[in-house]
């Protein structure tokens, strides 16, 4: 099958054409050509899809079998799909679980369930959604859509609960206490890439899937406290885990805090069982410490690990909350 991804040098992006290249498929990404890490076979062709008639030409012009849109982030994106795509077999977005946002009616959460995003991101791909599928419902057109929660790899690095950063790891490694939001057990889900390209690759082409859309997530659950814990395993150090309420940390300027805020200090528990069902060949072998193991080793190969001495924030957070439990009422 001639398939066409738009990005195919991102975290998810990777493993998905490695793994349709080794299943024979004939790959092209189209892309701006500015991200290293393609792998060898696949083809590329440069362009910017914000260059509507320019990348819609193109599109149609190649006539690809399929499509697997990684980077469409925008309703304009989605509308440029529609045309750029008219006549293709078979036509995959990747959505995202924060279309569900964190009001749950039911958990985990089905694909059925209300869509009610919290931010921005979240509120644009649910609005791709509705525009693939009414246009599946009304055309034809013959999208599946993907949802995926936090997908973890080499490419993208491990994440912590309370920001997006990774002095963490190096304060694990010097005995330093880090921070967690509240007592750490809020639920998430947690996937490495390697066992999401099989999702895509077991949707691609297969009937019953077109006009559904699947949760991209693993059985079961994992608290921000077992996450923290499995990489101090990994690493062979224990640190103390400092709790700090989410209103504190909204008040406390953290760089890069709004992940937590947004996401991360709440329960998200999402159910596969849909994609378990349809696609067989989805079946996750990274265990959390297996999977943190081989992201924080590629890491350190990249040298990506900063030097916490030179972050002070932490350090800061810390003396203020444990000034506070010092207090007494008495």
């Amino acid at each position: 099958m001639r398939v066409v991804i738009i990005g195919g040098t991102g975290n998810i992006s990777i493993p998905i054409v490695r793994l349709l290249l080794q299943q024979g498929h004939e790959v092209t990404c189209y892309n701006r050509g500015q991200s290293p890490g393609l792998p060898d076979g696949a083809r590329v062709i440069i362009g910017d899809r914000h260059d509507r008639p320019a990348y819609e030409a193109a599109m149609q012009r190649e006539a690809f079998d399929a499509a697997i849109d990684m980077i469409g982030f925008t309703p304009e994106d989605a509308e440029s799909n529609l045309r750029a795509f008219r006549g293709i077999s078979h036509f995959i977005h990747t959505s995202t679980v924060c279309t569900y946002g964190i009001d749950y009616d039911w958990l985990p959460v089905t694909e059925d369930h209300p869509l009610r995003p919290i931010t921005q991101y979240g509120r644009d791909k649910a609005r791709m959604d509705s525009i693939y599928l009414a246009a599946y419902h009304g055309d034809g057109f013959p999208v599946t859509i993907i949802r995926p929660s936090t997908t973890h790899g080499p490419k993208q690095g491990l994440t912590r609960q309370i920001a997006w950063d990774y002095a963490w790891l190096d304060r694990i490694r010097k005995g330093k206490p880090i921070i967690v939001c509240g007592d750490g057990k809020a639920l998430h889900s947690f996937l490495h890439v390697d066992d999401a390209a099989p999702a895509y690759a077991g949707v691609l082409g297969r009937q019953k899937c077109i006009g559904q859309t699947y949760n991209l997530v693993d059985r079961g659950f994992t608290t921000w406290e077992q996450y923290h814990r499995a990489a101090m395993q990994v690493i062979g150090r224990e640190v103390e885990l400092i709790g700090v309420p989410l209103a504190d940390l909204r008040t406390l300027n953290i760089p890069a805090f709004a992940i937590c805020d947004e996401i991360f200090a709440h329960n998200v528990i999402y159910s596969a069982e849909k994609l378990f069902r349809d696609v067989p060949e989805f079946n996750p072998r990274y265990t959390l410490t297996a999977a943190i193991a081989h992201i924080l080793d590629a890491m350190d190969a990249a040298g990506r690990v900063p030097n916490s001495d030179d972050i002070l924030w932490e350090d800061r957070v810390i003396a203020a909350q444990r000034a506070v439990r010092a207090v007494s009422l008495a």
